[in-house]
């Protein structure tokens, strides 16, 4: 990084102190240099260009930059019948954090005409001829193809993952809520306040709330993750052992409860266990109890419950994959521990598990980082009820992080506090991934399981 930056500053520091007339020039005006030495189809791009970017700024850029302090102060209001349209903060900090990635754009382009010129410069010193410009623009489908080709997707990933982003961490630093709704309510920013709410304690923080969901977050996702894994893991070894008839019956049908859409699936699951339910209407009439069982409302059998449900939907996927990778184990070393006296057991914790735990290891934290933002699952069954009158903003027993957000979002329209909320669940989910990822085996020694 520091070597990139010191070429930067001294392929400028050499424009400016050693470069010829065109080089300065090309300073000022881009692409100047390139067309007085006939290379006019690079020139006439990098004016064009730097034109179309002194435009964009005059025309649009600067006036939205130029309230990005304040998020605009001039209110849209009634004056008589008609509307006198004011600021709008929304696209205030849209358009100011485009015009930011449209100048950073600008500047890397006007150094890449610095550098084109300097290396124009030291080819004709050398006595060797410019390339022509038909040489150059048959280039852009030859040697510079890559480059051709990863333009227009790499501008996609900027406007459409990139700046959502950015414009998410910014919200965060605002009061953007119901009562800020551009373009009638301006909202402007506050700085740390919305942190320091999520992180606090006191009568106006809910920092309580952020702590309860976050662990209910980890705890789910660590059942739900290794649960699944080692009961896919035991299935698939159950059909694998020898004298197991029907072996194919066994994985269809476990293989049908994800063949149907999981939304079907766990809205019928919802209304199974309801208090009107099936489940309970069958038990009831059995006589085997005397009211109905409150699955989705006690918080903690609401919980036990969304667990058990999700070993259902997932322990199909893991007895697939498992199936797969018990056939690449050599026989040859369970031959050996049987001829050594290793019991079932022993072969198993020295041999199985070993083995899947260094080849699934990335799954293995892959589904854990995505059972951190299951939605699905959650939503669909209990919609974060039941509600608890100690969890402040309208976060339910056995909402995630994630399902906290979303409501937030939807239900509230709290869009700073589900920006900080985002962003927290971005900073949970990367600690988590980045120590377990180091930890794995499969990732410190890649050629230790022979």
């Amino acid at each position: 990084m520091e070597v990139g930056i010191k070429n930067v500053f001294g392929s400028i520091g050499e424009a400016v102190t050693k470069g010829e007339g065109k080089t300065k020039v090309s300073m000022l005006i881009m692409g100047f240099g390139q067309m007085l030495r006939g290379q006019i189809l690079k020139g006439i791009a990098f004016l064009v260009s730097e034109v179309a970017f002194i435009l964009y700024m005059i025309l649009f850029g600067a006036k939205y930059c130029s309230k990005l302090g304040t998020l605009g102060d001039t209110v849209t209001q009634k004056v008589g019948r008609k509307t006198v349209y004011g600021d709008n903060s929304f696209l205030i900090l849209l358009f100011s954090i485009l015009t930011v990635f449209v100048i950073a754009a600008f500047i890397l382009l006007w150094y890449l005409n610095i550098r084109d010129n300097l290396n124009q410069e030291k080819l004709l010193a050398q006595g060797k001829s410019l390339p022509s410009n038909k040489t150059v623009f048959e280039s852009l489908f030859d040697k510079n193809f890559d480059k051709t080709l990863l333009a227009l997707p790499v501008t996609g990933i900027f406007v459409f993952t990139v700046l959502p982003i950015i414009f998410m961490i910014c919200v965060a630093f605002t009061n953007y809520d119901k009562n800020h709704q551009s373009p009638t309510n301006l909202f402007t920013w506050v700085g740390m306040a919305n942190f320091k709410r999520l992180l606090s304690f006191g009568s106006s923080g809910i920092g309580s709330t952020f702590v309860q969901v976050l662990a209910w977050t980890l705890v789910w996702a660590f059942f739900a993750t290794f649960i699944d894994y080692f009961l896919g893991l035991a299935v698939a070894m159950l059909i694998n052992k020898k004298g197991v008839n029907f072996k194919r019956l066994w994985r269809t049908i476990l293989v049908l409860t994800i063949a149907v859409p999981q939304f079907v699936s766990l809205l019928y699951i919802m209304k199974l266990f309801s208090n009107d339910g099936l489940l309970n209407g069958w038990m009831m009439k059995l006589g085997w109890i005397s009211s109905p069982i409150q699955f989705w409302v006690d918080p903690m059998l609401a919980r036990i419950t969304i667990i058990v449900v999700n070993i259902w939907i997932g322990i199909p996927y893991m007895m697939l994959i498992a199936t797969g990778l018990l056939m690449n184990i050599p026989e040859d070393l369970y031959e050996s521990a049987r001829i050594d006296g290793a019991t079932g057991w022993q072969m198993f914790r020295s041999i199985t598990l070993p083995y899947m735990l260094f080849v699934t290891g990335p799954f293995l934290l892959t589904q854990f980082t995505a059972n951190l933002n299951n939605f699905n699952v959650i939503y669909l069954l209990t919609q974060g009820k039941p509600q608890s009158i100690r969890l402040a903003e309208k976060a339910g027993s056995t909402d995630l992080l994630v399902t906290w957000l979303y409501k937030m979002t939807v239900n509230d329209t709290n869009y700073c506090m589900a920006a900080v909320l985002g962003i927290m669940v971005f900073i949970v989910t990367a600690v988590v991934s980045l120590v377990v990822y180091n930890a794995l085996p499969s990732v410190k020694d890649e050629e230790g399981f022979q």
